[in-house]
């Protein structure tokens, strides 16, 4: 078994009103991993996540694409502490 670790991210560029948040909802369905992902007020996309070193490491690699209508600029990544949750909600 994959030892769990926590990751918060910024995302930074045209990712509001684009879909960012659901794309990352379903990608992290996919994966298997637990989290949430918000709007923040200075226009970012916070993503936090729980989940084995690898798949966030491929939610990572996701988050630096985005969907279609995006435009990811910058992807600013944080250890995080690990909070217990299950699924993966949009705020």
């Amino acid at each position: 078994m994959d030892r769990k670790a926590a990751k918060r991210w910024f995302v930074n560029g045209n990712v509001q009103g684009v879909g960012f948040r659901f794309f990352v909802q379903d990608k992290a369905t996919t994966l298997g991993i637990s989290g949430w992902a918000r709007n923040v007020d200075d226009g970012r996309v916070e993503v936090y996540a729980v989940g084995s070193a690898n798949k966030l490491s491929d939610l990572a690699a996701a988050l630096h694409v985005g969907p279609r209508m995006a435009d990811v600029r910058s992807v600013e990544e944080q250890e995080a502490k690990i909070e217990n949750l299950s699924g993966f909600t949009v705020r």
